[in-house]
């Protein structure tokens, strides 16, 4: 049986005459995109062109919601009751599949962003209170989250369709979260690295720490942060790597995690 794996990338988040990556050139490599949706990053002007740029490249729409932290990059952790919470998921959805619609495309995915996301990789009650209100806009979405997560057993309950995902450019702890952004080494910048770290997840089907620990779960896509000055010849490096192994690159389906 042939090894495939989806590569996906954060995008459109700049913000009015301020830039923020290289989206075009990410998206003639990638086959997925978690486009910002106005609260962490991103406005209308750059969801429609980040949008009609990923559907002209055929790359897969996510809605990729975070907290109203612009100056933070919804990057800073927030306390909001879970009720507005769900709201917040809602809005940011609901924006994201109007613009997809307009540009001739629809909303495939959703991905938590930034704090919001690492907080629902810990906390199950948070995790479900997003999940469930994107669900609740968007019936068929697939939640890609956090391999070996609260994530993933939060979708195991919800019977939802589930895409796990590992990052490229991140070191992990030996629970399977991130490990913090300010410590030493959390940031992986070496292409070649990221490449030979992706190759050997995939072929292991287990999420390699940097402990030495081996968490064995299901991996559906790979993750290359965009806002990074290296995203474009990272991604590329990946997925050249991924192919040289026999590993295809394809976009993912998200099939229910009892299957």
């Amino acid at each position: 049986m042939t090894l495939s794996v989806d590569l996906n990338s954060d995008m459109g988040e700049a913000f009015g005459p301020w830039p923020m990556g290289d989206d075009a050139g990410l998206l003639k490599t990638v086959t997925s995109a978690n486009i910002a949706c106005g609260y962490h990053a991103g406005d209308p002007d750059v969801m429609a062109r980040t949008m009609a740029e990923a559907v002209e490249n055929g790359v897969g729409l996510g809605a990729h919601p975070g907290f109203p932290d612009l100056q933070g990059f919804g990057r800073r952790p927030m306390h909001v009751p879970l009720p507005t919470l769900a709201n917040m998921v809602r809005y940011q959805v609901g924006a994201a599949q109007a613009m997809a619609r307009a540009a001739g495309g629809q909303i495939r995915h959703l991905k938590l962003h930034g704090a919001l996301s690492n907080m629902a990789c810990k906390d199950a009650d948070m995790a479900r209170a997003c999940f469930q209100a994107a669900l609740e806009v968007a019936p068929d979405i697939i939640i890609m989250g956090l391999a070996a997560t609260v994530m993933e057993k939060v979708c195991r309950d919800l019977q939802c369709k589930w895409a796990g995902e590992i990052f490229a450019d991140r070191a992990y702890n030996s629970d399977g979260t991130l490990v913090d952004r300010r410590l030493p080494g959390a940031m992986i910048h070496d292409a070649d690295k990221a490449a030979e770290r992706m190759v050997a997840m995939i072929k292991a089907g287990a999420i390699l720490t940097d402990s030495g620990d081996t968490l064995p779960t299901r991996i559906d896509t790979i993750c290359v942060h965009g806002d990074s000055a290296e995203a474009v010849h990272m991604a590329k490096n990946i997925r050249q790597a991924l192919e040289a192994a026999g590993i295809a690159v394809t976009a993912f389906s998200g099939p229910p995690l009892d299957q």
